[in-house]
């Protein structure tokens, strides 16, 4: 049961190169950013090792609601407001990039049949109508819908359609990157633990572990917050009744019906939000009874639960992630702090730290620092 539904695939045969000695960059995680790094890094013709104590996939990339949203976590209204008119226009822009290139690598591991974003009350209806409204005056692709399909109009007060965003199957993705960086000449090695960046025979060192590895990089410890999200997967129900991802009370519920017609539901994690601040990787009794009371509501009768688990991903106090250079820690570069938004940000990331390290300065990167938290 602890097993999550994406790692049941078979693992694809990979092929990966052995490096003699010192290499130039090694990346600590062999999740979305880190293949998505190791991939850009070895096309630039760069020696590039990947360790991960598991294998490809098997964290917070295998163990996610299978999301591949445009934005970031925070409402684009607020982010407007917070990091200012301009970045987060910039921002968005960037996301919408990011999943256009991850269409183009991932292959039947990627569907695009938009997304539901729900008001599950009257408050939370004008909150994402203040978010439509910003979205629209900034020419990004909205629609706000009233009239919502069955079974969502008895339960929600409106919604954002995205019609852009899109389904991953995220552990099949990210093995495919895996496999484009080892072809281009990345070692990948798998069950592989780091304790210690400082004994990594690199050039540079990349910890792309997001809120796995909490630690590995002292300076940041307080910057990035490991959380836990729970996630069941139902059954195979007999008919569709969701045609595309869905996300419900400022993200704590969010859910999909999977192309075999199982259920996958994750989130409730305000239930509990103080036990939730944890990086032990385990489900509780409390989320789960919650999680199953709720998929009932959702599919008209009780739950047969097949899957059920738990993942950890990183939290910053923007809700932005981290990513660049480690203030004092010559060499030293991370990327992470996605704050449940990994998928899409875990890979744009990725290519944005790898293109930091082979010294070209992108817009997001002053965004993102690092020392902003210093």
């Amino acid at each position: 049961m602890g097993n999550p539904y994406w790692l049941d695939e078979d693992v694809p045969p990979r092929d990966s190169p052995r490096h003699d000695g010192r290499v130039d960059v090694a990346i600590v995680g062999a999740g979305i950013t880190g293949c998505s790094a190791a991939l850009r890094l070895a096309e630039a013709g760069l020696r590039v090792r990947v360790f991960d104590q598991r294998a490809v996939a098997e964290g917070a990339s295998g163990r996610n609601g299978g999301f591949a949203l445009r934005g970031g976590a925070t409402r684009y209204d607020v982010a407007r407001d917070t990091y200012g008119h301009g970045q987060a226009l910039a921002l968005w822009r960037w996301t919408e990039q990011a999943l256009d290139r991850m269409n183009e690598l991932g292959g039947d591991a990627l569907a695009r049949p938009g997304s539901y974003r729900l008001a599950a009350d009257e408050e939370e209806r004008q909150q994402i109508r203040a978010e439509y409204e910003a979205l629209r005056e900034d020419g990004i692709e909205a629609e706000w819908l009233d009239e919502l399909p069955e079974p969502l109009a008895v339960r929600f007060h409106g919604a954002i359609s995205h019609a852009r965003d899109g389904s991953l199957q995220p552990a099949r993705f990210v093995r495919r990157l895996a496999a484009r960086a080892a072809a281009a000449g990345a070692e990948i090695r798998e069950h592989e633990r780091v304790d210690d960046v400082s004994s990594l025979e690199a050039e540079q060192v990349l910890v792309a572990t997001d809120g796995y590895g909490h630690g590995l990089v002292p300076e940041l410890v307080d910057a990035v917050w490991p959380t836990r999200g729970q996630v069941i997967v139902s059954e195979p129900l007999e008919r569709v009744l969701y045609d595309r991802p869905h996300y419900a009370r400022q993200g704590f519920d969010y859910w999909q019906q999977l192309p075999d017609r199982r259920v996958l539901l994750g989130g409730f994690r305000d239930v509990s939000i103080l036990d939730e601040l944890t990086d032990v990787e385990e489900t509780t009794p409390r989320i789960q009874q919650s999680l199953e009371r709720f998929l009932a509501e959702l599919i008209g009768e009780p739950p047969r639960i097949s899957h059920r688990w738990a993942g950890i991903f990183g939290l910053t106090q923007d809700m932005l992630p981290l990513v660049g250079r480690v203030p004092g820690r010559d060499g030293l570069w991370v990327a992470g702090g996605y704050s449940g938004h990994g998928n899409v940000l875990g890979f744009a990331c990725g290519e944005l730290v790898a293109g930091a390290i082979l010294g070209k300065d992108s817009p997001p990167l002053e965004l993102f620092d690092p020392a902003r938290f210093g």
